[in-house]
């Protein structure tokens, strides 16, 4: 699809700004929603999370508008230098793109990605989102790290594979073959 370093960014970003939505939504509402409604009192996830000040990230309470930002620069810079390039040549390991129905080979890209960036940035979580206020210990992070990964790649499978990704092409189609068609006339 992307065809310069220009269109990787673009593609990088449209993808990252939807991705990192869906996961807070995914990770506030669905997986933390009832313990925090439980926690906090409160009838509704917004609510709780309001009550108690804010996300609990980095040993502090924090806006959602804050966590998104901090995750979005985290998944930004990992997509771009490591998770689209590297998916990419793991597919071409499997499969010839010019050779390969592009729906297939685009699956494998999706799947590599997912494969690659759901441990990478469920590591990063573990870090933003470790509670602190009970002291450090590696074999915790290890563990909130596993957790994450479980809750998370799931998700991030179907999520990619069926829903953001095949968005995201048909945005980045419609911004760039335009462009590449009004040059082409």
């Amino acid at each position: 699809m992307p065809q310069n370093q220009f269109q990787r960014v673009v593609f990088a970003f449209l993808t990252v700004l939807v991705t990192v939505h869906a996961y807070v939504f995914y990770s506030l509402y669905v997986v933390n929603g009832s313990v925090l409604m439980e926690v906090t009192g409160a009838d509704s996830v917004l609510s709780a999370i309001n009550r108690q000040g804010g996300v609990y990230m980095l040993g502090h309470f924090m806006p959602i508008w804050a966590v998104i930002l901090i995750e979005f620069a985290f998944a930004l810079t990992l997509e771009v230098t490591f998770g689209s390039l590297t998916s990419f040549k793991l597919a071409c390991k499997v499969f010839d793109p010019k050779e390969t129905h592009p729906m297939i080979f685009e699956s494998a890209i999706i799947c590599a990605t997912v494969g690659l960036m759901c441990p990478a940035m469920s590591f990063i979580a573990a870090w933003l989102y470790y509670p602190y206020y009970e002291g450090f210990s590696l074999i915790t992070l290890l563990a909130n790290w596993l957790k994450l990964v479980c809750f998370n790649f799931p998700f991030a499978f179907f999520t990619q594979l069926f829903f953001i990704q095949p968005l995201i092409r048909t945005v980045f189609k419609a911004i760039f073959v335009r462009k590449t068609e009004a040059v082409n006339s």
